[in-house]
């Protein structure tokens, strides 16, 4: 069978890095068989859905280089939500209820006190239909659950191995809602069935809900997926990363500066027994990926080892692949400085260090002053500043950082950066003399 994936956001939010990675296994996954990868927006949450998360979604994901071979909305589908519960409904396996949400907290509650699990105790089920009747001539609208049968739920997890659930242990899920509209649980079973989806690889968070939609799966008479739990990325300090919170959200990170193929190289290797190494095509990752390889444990992000990652791309990129993206940069400066860079943005810079006006730092007004003096005639080439900085050190006995410190403050303005070998010849004669005497140039 040719494996297809999907890849499921709620455009409540934009995405953060671990939607990033749900997305990329997935797509990496599909390419690695052969098979297709659906985009699905689960939209069906009118008050929070946004169509402005909608396209931050889509161009985040083709920034990442995740296109899809099939794109679908939930909330164009309601018909198809609204005809399996009817279905289940003919099954018996869907009843309403007519608790308020203060009515299911305190029986949660109460459970809780005795030391019980919050489930439903299913005292909808005694309603004769006399009782709702009355409860619905009195304006009381159901919601449906569906009912779990008792027993063992069980799959073999492509990431956490076998999971068994007692689907007695668990509470009688809400399918749909008082106001019609499907839940999660029952749409995203609906879509896997239509669309034909083999493999849903998602984050750990849904394991519970994998016995509930195994279940409902089987009431609609489908082929139940393999499925592959991640374990969910945890920031610095520990903690989970939410959308709502903005953490780490795609769109910030690429407006920072960080290159695509930077963050899906760690990505697709974070939180298994492979070593993160940067790759130069999704294609290298997706021959690469087995979900075997993924540990349990959750893996903690480091940023510092991305953005470490995230030089070593730049410090690779051909001019040809960045010359659009800085104004005014050109091939001679690019070679001389993408080796200090960690972002690509970082080469406009050192446009004004090789152009000006720069403000040059003077740490020793009277040496420099002399080393301006001693500054050989045009043309420069690489061999230029050693040659300059060996004559200015007979000249003065200066040496190591006493005699480079005072030249390249004054030159670059800048504790450090690329070699001056290669910046000094960009940079050229007139501008080195007058900003080593102090000009502004």
């Amino acid at each position: 069978m040719t494996p297809r994936v999907r890849f499921a956001p709620s455009p409540t939010g934009f995405l953060h890095l671990g939607n990033a990675r749900a997305a990329l296994v997935n797509w990496l996954f599909a390419r690695h068989h052969g098979g297709s990868f659906l985009l699905r927006l689960d939209d069906t949450d009118r008050e929070r859905s946004r169509e402005k998360f909608v396209a931050a979604i889509e161009a985040d994901l083709r920034w990442l280089g995740l296109g899809w071979d099939e794109r679908a909305r939930q909330s164009e589908r309601l018909a198809h939500y609204a005809a399996a519960a009817e279905a289940l409904r003919a099954g018996g396996r869907l009843y309403p209820c007519y608790e308020t949400e203060t009515e299911l907290a305190l029986k949660r509650r109460a459970q809780q006190a005795q030391g019980l699990p919050p489930r439903y105790d299913r005292a909808a089920l005694a309603l004769s239909a006399e009782d709702r009747y009355a409860l619905e001539a009195a304006g009381h609208k159901p919601h449906w659950r569906f009912r779990l049968r008792d027993g063992e739920v069980h799959w073999d997890d492509l990431v956490q191995g076998g999971k068994t659930f007692q689907a007695q242990h668990l509470s009688d899920p809400v399918l749909v809602r008082h106001d019609g509209l499907p839940l999660y649980t029952l749409s995203s079973v609906v879509d896997d069935l239509a669309f034909g989806i083999t493999h849903v690889i998602r984050g750990e968070d849904h394991v519970s809900n994998t016995a509930v939609q195994i279940q409902i799966t089987q009431a609609l008479g489908g082929a139940v997926p393999t499925y592959a739990h991640l374990p969910l990325l945890i920031d610095a300090e520990g903690k989970g990363l939410s959308k709502r919170l903005g953490s780490l959200s795609l769109g910030e990170l690429k407006a920072q500066g960080l290159e695509p193929m930077a963050l899906a190289s760690y990505l697709a290797k974070l939180g298994t027994a492979d070593a993160i190494q940067l790759r130069g095509r999704l294609d290298d990752l997706a021959a690469e990926l087995d979900l075997v390889r993924f540990n349990r444990a959750q893996p903690r992000l480091d940023e510092q080892e991305l953005w470490q990652l995230n030089a070593r791309h730049v410090h690779g990129l051909p001019f040809e692949a960045v010359a659009a993206r800085v104004s005014g940069l050109d091939a001679a400066l690019w070679e001389a400085v993408r080796g200090n860079l960690v972002r690509v943005e970082e080469a406009a810079e050192w446009l004004l260090v090789r152009d000006g006006p720069l403000a040059p730092v003077i740490e020793d007004a009277a040496f420099c002053a002399e080393a301006a003096a001693l500054l050989p005639a045009e043309p420069y080439d690489a061999g230029t500043w050693r040659q300059w900085t060996a004559t200015v050190q007979a000249a003065t006995g200066r040496k190591g950082r006493a005699l480079f410190h005072p030249l390249r403050l004054a030159l670059t303005a800048r504790e450090s950066g690329p070699e001056m070998a290669a910046l000094l010849p960009l940079i050229g004669r007139v501008k080195a003399e007058r900003r080593l005497k102090g000009e502004k140039a």
